[in-house]
């Protein structure tokens, strides 16, 4: 969908929020999918620079996650442009993406928005080699310690002098390190997510509801992908939430729909069928993630080539040559 057409979408849902609106998706298309990621601050400073200070501003977010100190730093950038600061959430905003909307004075939610538990995942050089690729790391879910300790406590009914040795046997095999930098990861969380719900509650008077909101989204929730209805955000967390309905709804859906065609996620990417037809090396242009507003537009592109090279049996196929992925201003207006 052209710029045009993504920015009248975007302006109608302004006008029905009485707000500025600056987009950000991050795409979940494989091999092109992108993350929250602190690279994007400066970026969300010249978008800023161009709103000026107004009253309200709304960012439209969608992502699977992310660098989990980010959040704070977009959403503190962001308050100190506007009085009122909300999150517009058509579909997925889960972890990172979580995490900023419990900056936002209003979390607006449609029928499929879904957050996540905020619980961390770390990858760490003394972490165990991947099995599949010794090579790599596994990725160790703070959560997944817990709930090892908790087996042993309330399946296996062991008695709490016996849980010196269960530790120890975790610790012969993960290493301390990795131990103490997966149990900083997840006070990092904690500590993340409260900060951002004291940006506009009052610690002195909301103390408890922001503990029970941080315990829930840290803790309590054990699976980190678990899809958090708008329901559920509003009755069992507490949060802010907006419900998305009628025609407001039908804006927000489908400024959504603009974003999900400009970077393609529902379209399976296919090099095979890239070079039918066509003399290899092909060119490749994926967008990845884009930050917009009504005067500038930021994309995450990725380029490269489709090459043949030989396979197993003496055959060719397909594999892809990409040149490290970069920011481009693709709009400005000065």
């Amino acid at each position: 969908m052209s710029r045009e057409a993504r920015i009248e979408a975007i302006r109608r849902l302004e006008k029905a929020r009485k707000s500025r609106i600056i987009v950000y998706f991050t795409g979940d298309r494989q091999p092109f999918a992108t993350q929250i990621g602190e690279d994007t601050v400066l970026l969300f400073r010249e978008h800023l620079e161009t709103i000026g200070r107004v009253p309200r501003i709304d960012l439209l977010l969608y992502s699977r996650g992310g660098d989990m100190l980010t959040p704070l730093r977009i959403v503190r950038l962001i308050r100190e442009h506007c009085g009122h600061f909300g999150v517009l959430i058509p579909y997925r905003a889960h972890s990172a993406a979580t995490a900023v909307a419990l900056g936002a004075d209003e979390i607006l939610m449609g029928p499929l928005a879904e957050l996540t538990p905020v619980d961390a995942a770390t990858v760490h050089p003394f972490n165990p080699p991947d099995p599949t690729n010794p090579q790599q790391r596994l990725s160790i879910g703070v959560e997944d310690i817990r709930s090892y300790l908790a087996l042993a406590r309330e399946e296996a009914h062991i008695k709490d002098d016996q849980m010196v040795q269960v530790f120890t046997h975790l610790n012969a095999n993960v290493s301390p390190l990795a131990l103490g930098n997966a149990y900083r990861t997840i006070r990092m969380a904690r500590l993340a997510a409260t900060k951002m719900l004291e940006l506009h509650l009052d610690p002195a008077k909301d103390g408890q509801r922001i503990d029970s909101i941080v315990e829930k989204l840290t803790r309590e929730l054990c699976l980190h992908a678990y899809p958090i209805s708008r329901k559920e955000a509003k009755d069992d967390l507490g949060l802010n939430v907006t419900m998305s309905e009628g025609r407001l709804d039908k804006l927000l859906w489908k400024a959504y729909l603009a974003y999900e065609e400009y970077l393609e996620l529902r379209t399976p990417f296919n090099p095979a069928a890239l070079i039918q037809g066509a003399t290899p090396p092909v060119p490749v242009t994926a967008r990845g993630a884009i930050i917009e507003s009504a005067r500038r537009t930021d994309t995450f592109h990725t380029r490269g080539q489709v090459l043949l090279a030989p396979m197993p049996g003496g055959q060719q196929g397909p594999i892809l040559n990409m040149q490290p992925p970069q920011w481009e201003v693709e709009y400005h207006e000065k």
